[in-house]
């Protein structure tokens, strides 16, 4: 095969020609091998293009056997420096806004019924006051701001017998709904998955999110509760069994987080998305919002929403905060999925040069 260098930069003369290649949903071009065979790829930094993940993820399937024992390209530090400017333009498009605001909307629809409903599993079915104190204690780690007056009114409603908890399950059921459908419209469009679910599949996708949450909430809960009655025998009541207290409530509520983030990465686009490429993101993504929640405490006095919004300032706080929890969650898929595009191509350059 003839090399031609033009300006540094060669090319292949009789290049093959891109494939195609089938899918359920729809038919994509595979990618064209770009640049010149090497060790070591160094690709530009450019915003990912509806498709390109799709494309390369569907290569990656093809050529397995060739990436099987190839190392990684890059460090996750240097995936960050390349890819962040590409993450903020995608998340100032008008359509990810949308998204979150979607989201953070039905989230808090979704968030007082699904405690409402813990905290009535929990005192009703397990009968255990320490599994009770996780489940406030946990609450009052995730909310930004109002705690006191949240978790009283949380607690007043699942003390009540009656249809409120017949009520909070069915209100559970429909804003599940409204909180993935739209989360993965935009997964989809981030990994190029073209074709949506029905909107029955993704009531049934969400129901069985919504289940897997609740139950790795509940095992959580349990495991903390355990956890922290054996500190309190070996420790007592004394600071030291305080501090490793918080300690534990901290690093349960962090990989609760990094767990529900994983599986909305993992099993909500409509599409077939690698473990690996998912999980880093979600690690950064929980990680970043666990910190992203005590820049927002700092910065809500100056916000001062009592002033705007008075006795409706409580709402407005929790959807502001569910909106730039949104905006992580969708700014950490993108990331991923740009991510794994670029390397699926790193590689599959550098297997064709060895």
């Amino acid at each position: 095969m003839k090399l031609m260098t033009t300006g540094g930069t060669e090319s292949r003369d009789n290049a093959p020609q891109p494939r195609a290649f089938r899918t359920n949903s729809s038919t994509v071009a595979a990618v064209p091998p770009l640049g010149p065979p090497s060790t070591s790829v160094e690709l530009a930094s450019a915003s990912l293009r509806p498709g390109d993940a799709a494309r390369r993820l569907l290569d990656e399937d093809a050529r397995e056997d060739l990436f099987r024992h190839l190392p990684e390209t890059h460090g996750v530090s240097h995936r960050l420096r390349r890819h962040g400017l590409s993450t903020l333009r995608y998340l100032m498009q008008t359509e990810v806004h949308t998204y979150a605001f979607s989201v953070a909307a039905n989230s808090i629809l979704s968030f007082f019924p699904f405690i409402v409903l813990l905290l009535t599993v929990v005192q009703r079915v397990f009968h255990s006051q320490a599994m009770y104190a996780v489940v406030l204690q946990l609450v009052r780690d995730y909310l930004p701001s109002n705690k006191d007056f949240v978790i009283r009114n949380l607690q007043f409603l699942a003390s009540v017998r009656g249809r409120g908890q017949v009520l909070s399950f069915v209100m559970l059921l429909i804003t599940s709904t409204g909180v993935f459908l739209p989360l993965e419209v935009a997964l989809n469009s981030v990994w190029g998955f073209k074709k949506n679910r029905s909107y029955l599949m993704n009531l049934l996708v969400s129901l069985g999110l919504t289940c897997a949450c609740g139950c790795l909430a509940m095992l959580s809960i349990a495991l903390t509760a355990r956890n922290l009655r054996m500190l309190g025998r070996m420790f007592g009541d004394g600071y030291i069994f305080q501090g490793l207290e918080l300690l534990v409530m901290k690093v349960s509520a962090i990989v609760a987080t990094i767990c529900i983030y994983f599986l909305i990465y993992w099993l909500l686009p409509n599409g077939k998305v690698p473990v690996r490429a998912v999980l880093p993101a979600a690690i950064i993504t929980g990680l970043v919002s666990e910190g992203a929640k005590y820049l927002y405490i700092l910065v809500l006095p100056w916000l001062n929403f009592q002033e705007v919004y008075g006795p409706f300032s409580v709402s407005v706080t929790l959807i502001f905060w569910s909106f730039w929890s949104g905006m992580l969650l969708l700014g950490g898929a993108y990331l991923s999925a740009v991510e794994h595009s670029d390397r699926v191509q790193a590689r599959r350059e550098t297997a064709e040069g060895a």
